[in-house]
Formats: C-alpha cells, structure tokens, sequence
C-alpha cells in the first residue's frame, strides 16, 4: 500500500502506521509516514487500544489491518465508527492458527487465496470487497505456499482498498457491490 500510494496508483494520503511490533518502522519511516509502535499485551489491550484511537481520532477516514494479528475489541469499533478494512487467507475455518499454510500444505490444498472485508463485531464476517485465488499443487511446499499466500494478500488489498477510497463499494446488509 505504501508503495501503491507514494506511485500514486493508490489515490491517498497515509497517515500513519500503528503497528504492536516495531520492526518494521525504518520501511515506513524511509516513505515519510510516522510509525507508532504501539505494543498489544493482553492485559493492557484497552489500554493499547485507547492509545490506537487518540493517534487515530480525526487523522482518519478509514483504517486498513494488515499483519495485524489482533482482534479489535467491540468498544474500538464504536468508538472509531468508521470503515475498517481487513485482510486474511481465505484458508478461515478451515484452517486456524498460527502456522496455516503448513496445515493446508499438509492436506494438499489445490487453491490458496485471500479476502479483504469490512471488520464488523462478528469476527472476519463483515462484507467481503475482494477476493482472489492462486491454484497449487503437491509440488509446493509450505513456504511456497505462504510466498504465493502473500502475494495474493496484497494484490487483494490493494484493490479492495482501492476500490473503497474511489467511493466503489456500496454495502448493503452484509454484502458488497463492488462497482469495478
């Protein structure tokens, strides 16, 4: 997305990054974006989240999840009130956890994919903007499979993020349409 923005092929402004690990701050810091590393410990997750939404109140139109491997509380969602866009494997149920392409590899998965959607309460059930595949086979080990997963995860994001800044997406119940 930062590259895609500062080409100008994404039409926004990025504000900022808000990340719970701080390896990646000279990347961002190296486009001129402020890096906020803000750590997620389970006992201070509202702790952690008020800090999120005071650098975020009034900076942002939409917030966009990726790697963020964090479940946004209920109150961070009322409070923000604004679209929030996530993006995952499309291995969900199927496959949970930490390590979901060794576990899709192990079942000899044929299509690896991702989804980008709308965070609602309902854990990665809001309405789905994009999705794509990439067909595989035995012959792809697990690190393969999580190159080809990435590759996919960003080429999803950046249109459904594309499409919501260019006004696209109209969300009705828990659907989208997406005019492409």
């Amino acid at each position: 997305l930062l590259w895609r923005a500062h080409s100008g092929e994404l039409d926004t402004d990025i504000k900022m990054v808000i990340s719970n690990h701080p390896d990646l701050a000279d990347a961002v810091e190296a486009w001129g974006i402020s890096f906020h590393y803000v750590p997620v410990p389970k006992e201070a997750r509202p702790a952690a989240e008020a800090e999120q939404l005071k650098l975020i109140a009034d900076e942002v139109d939409v917030v966009v999840l990726a790697r963020y491997m964090q479940i946004l509380s209920p109150r961070f969602l009322v409070e923000f009130a604004k679209p929030i866009i996530n993006i995952h494997h499309s291995f969900l149920p199927a496959f949970k956890g930490a390590n979901p392409y060794r576990a899709a590899a192990d079942r000899g998965v044929k299509l690896i994919g991702a989804t980008a959607h709308y965070v609602t309460p309902e854990l990665d059930a809001g309405p789905i903007i994009e999705q794509d595949i990439v067909r595989v086979d035995h012959r792809q080990s697990a690190d393969d499979l999580r190159r080809l997963g990435r590759h996919v995860e960003r080429a999803v994001l950046a249109r459904a993020v594309a499409w919501h800044l260019d006004d696209r997406v109209l969300v009705h119940q828990n659907k989208t349409i997406v005019f492409a």
